[in-house]
């Protein structure tokens, strides 16, 4: 049988699972970039939450919430990220990147890119906007993969965050 299954989609990871493997690879550079620029997975996590709740992935809020939550991530911050602008929970640098994150998303008018990008390196290191970059570039490419195959999210065990980190003391 040719296309897709009946009433489903084609799970393109699996169907070219050669090509998915590469885009594993691309993100596994990506975190190393991060790292090397001196962004914490705290904020990395944030990124790649707030792109997918704009695009609407289930299958990567799935992921990175509870990798987020893992990390030490507070669930009152997660509650509240797609309002970030409008809380004080959130230190200049993550605001960089969640705006940043949202530009590159939505590609809204390109005037309005350039004052995004510009906001965002009054707290990033030309190194760091670069990383979110790729972050975001890389989070919105896994968002296509899922979205595209109806890749599903399956009940999970809660996640219990750590005793204490810088967002959870």
């Amino acid at each position: 049988m040719n296309g897709p299954p009946p009433g489903g989609r084609i799970a393109i990871d699996r169907q070219h699972p050669e090509v998915y493997r590469a885009q594993v690879e691309v993100a596994k550079a990506v975190r190393r970039a991060a790292r090397e620029a001196g962004l914490d997975r705290t904020l990395v996590e944030l990124v790649n939450i707030r792109a997918s709740q704009l695009n609407g992935c289930a299958t990567c809020l799935d992921v990175h919430v509870r990798a987020a939550l893992r990390g030490g991530e507070t669930s009152q911050r997660l509650a509240v990220l797609p309002a970030w602008r409008d809380t004080d929970l959130f230190i200049p640098a993550e605001r960089a990147a969640l705006v940043l994150t949202e530009s590159l998303t939505t590609l809204p008018d390109p005037r309005v890119q350039d004052q995004d990008h510009a906001e965002a390196a009054r707290h990033l290191t030309p190194e760091q906007l670069s990383a979110v970059t790729w972050i975001v570039i890389t989070i919105n490419a896994f968002n296509r993969v899922s979205i595209a195959s109806r890749h599903p999210v399956h009940e999970r065990a809660a996640v219990s965050p750590p005793a204490a980190s810088p967002h959870n003391p």
